[in-house]
């Protein structure tokens, strides 16, 4: 079949994307019908809560405050506890991460002694058919036993350990703002995050009941309680549906916007019988922040790499976080280490290995039950820390000494803003894009993995500094001009580093054009990968 677009046997349901060998594996008549009727159930509140998002970032932008809801206040103060949690997910102190369309990356994650893995069809991952359908053949593989696998090019044999030695998976579909263009149910783009949840849930929730654990899921980018309350209505339906007790599916759902912070509670509330916990997913918070307020003089931040976890806004939302979950009964998860070892620089490693280490030990000290890692060479070094826990896990902890309101929740960081951070924002951006559009989601870059929130920070961070046209520690102020300046600059050092051959062969034109863009932009828009994934549809990908 080509890329045309081809009906199904399911009525209403048109299949955009090519259909290569194996892919009917997936798409199969059933499987379709199963999420055509998830997005014909809630594909209508999806559209609507978008709507909602936009609406409520015109009174930020006109000067509101994100602040805790009034009207679910005895939400907040009853006294109320989430489901228990399943067995194979009360350890999770070591939480490795990766992209769900590279076989071997997920084995390797998989057998790396972490506790738990989340593999990620959302920012890990660029949004590509092959990606998608790719990574759902991985996983209906894994609970089926053959997702072993001999690498072609060296002869080395690759096979995840038996479920139980191996780390307990998670999988993160994508947020309520993607859509899957490849498949379009009654003429419209169907939801990405319903797709891949759904797809995963309809072919491998028999496999997971025979092997002893559960379908479990990571929720991104979440704005609001309604949201939550959407997600668990999808949750409960799709259960219906299969014949599953309500509850079978669990997820722990990352905190990672602005406003969902002030939301925590509503939210477990909401996803009660289906949630486990939150993540302090840090990067996205920061990009969110800088989003949601960036029209406000008055929370300009300095240099991204001046924005830590221990200070300021960051370390209020952290610990009302495990003060929030613990009291709840849920698991409050850290953030992301993003540092990946260096070959053959011991002195490289030592420094990432600090990092980590002083990163670490803030998170266990304050209460937080696991974190994650970006790298299996990183797995001995976190366990280090939260491997020497008196318990598998710190919900005994309260932390009622934690008193976190509006203001702690907004405070921005003191800092400076420099040109050289302004440069490693174009530097980062754009390669980042340029990996993206290439198909790759997770990207390393100057001994760092990085995914899309890496160049949604980036992004975000030049858009405001140019909205408010800022002064620059050495006196220059951020114009446009100044910001082309810099951004062809680095681009030539880029390419003289990288070589003609790469570059040309590359995404850099689409990627420098599109960053450039979105950072001179009047208003900030929502996200780089809307505009993004249509550059990968019309390119047939």
């Amino acid at each position: 079949m080509s890329q045309a677009q081809v009906k199904s046997s399911v009525e209403g349901v048109e299949i955009v994307g090519a259909m290569k060998p194996g892919y009917e594996r997936v798409l199969t008549d059933e499987a379709l019908a199963f999420v055509a009727d998830l997005e014909r159930n809630f594909g209508g509140r999806r559209r609507e809560l978008l709507e909602a998002r936009a609406e409520r970032q015109k009174r930020f932008d006109a000067g509101e405050l994100p602040d805790f809801l009034p009207e679910t206040q005895s939400v907040r103060d009853g006294d109320w506890k989430i489901s228990p949690i399943p067995k194979d997910l009360l350890d999770r102190r070591i939480e490795i991460t990766g992209p769900v369309d590279n076989r071997k990356m997920v084995i390797n994650a998989l057998n790396s002694g972490a506790n738990s893995y989340m593999t990620d069809f959302e920012d890990a991952a660029s949004p590509t058919w092959d990606n998608m359908i790719g990574g759902q053949l991985n996983l209906m593989d894994l609970w089926a036993g053959t997702i072993g696998f001999t690498d072609e090019t060296n002869g080395k044999t690759y096979d995840a350990l038996p479920n139980g030695e191996r780390a307990t998976l998670i999988v993160r579909p994508r947020g309520w703002h993607l859509e899957e263009a490849h498949l379009k149910i009654d003429g419209q783009n169907m939801s990405g995050g319903m797709f891949d949840f759904g797809m995963y849930l309809f072919h491998s929730h028999a496999n997971l009941k025979a092997n002893g654990t559960g379908p479990y899921f990571y929720l991104p980018k979440m704005e609001s309680h309604l949201e939550a309350r959407l997600w668990n209505d999808v949750f409960t339906h799709a259960e219906k549906a299969l014949g599953l007790p309500v509850g079978t599916a669990r997820c722990t759902i990352l905190i990672e916007t602005l406003p969902a912070a002030f939301e925590m509670d509503e939210i477990l509330y909401e996803m009660r019988d289906h949630i486990v916990g939150l993540n302090c997913g840090r990067w996205d918070y920061i990009f969110s922040y800088i989003k949601r307020l960036g029209k406000n003089a008055n929370y300009i931040l300095p240099d991204r790499a001046q924005v830590g976890m221990g200070d300021a806004f960051l370390s209020a939302y952290s610990l009302l976080l495990i003060k929030t979950c613990h009291k709840r009964g849920a698991f409050a998860m850290g953030g992301m280490a993003a540092q990946i070892p260096v070959k053959g620089d011991d002195a490289a490693n030592e420094a990432a290995f600090a990092k980590i280490r002083a990163d670490k030990e803030r998170e266990a000290n304050n209460g937080h039950d696991g974190t994650w890692i970006a790298h299996p060479g990183m797995v001995d070094v976190v366990s280090e820390i939260f491997g020497k826990l008196p318990e598998t896990n710190q919900l005994a902890r309260q932390r009622q000494d934690v008193h976190v309101g509006q203001k702690e929740m907004i405070e921005p960081h003191k800092g400076e803003r420099t040109e050289e951070g302004l440069r490693d924002c174009c530097r980062v951006g754009v390669q980042y894009i340029e990996a993206w559009l290439g198909g790759r989601g997770a990207v390393p870059l100057y001994n760092l993995m990085e995914d899309a929130a890496t160049a949604e920070i980036s992004r975000t961070q030049i858009w405001q500094w140019l909205y408010h046209e800022v002064d620059l520690a050495d006196g220059q102020k951020v114009t446009k001009e100044l910001f082309e300046t810099l951004l062809d600059d680095e681009m030539k050092k880029l390419e003289e580093t990288l070589g003609e051959e790469r570059w040309t062969s590359g995404h850099f034109d689409e990627a420098i054009s599109m960053f450039a863009e979105m950072a001179t932009s009047r208003d900030c828009e929502e996200f780089l990968t809307l505009p993004a994934y249509e550059i990968l549809v019309k390119s047939g990908n």
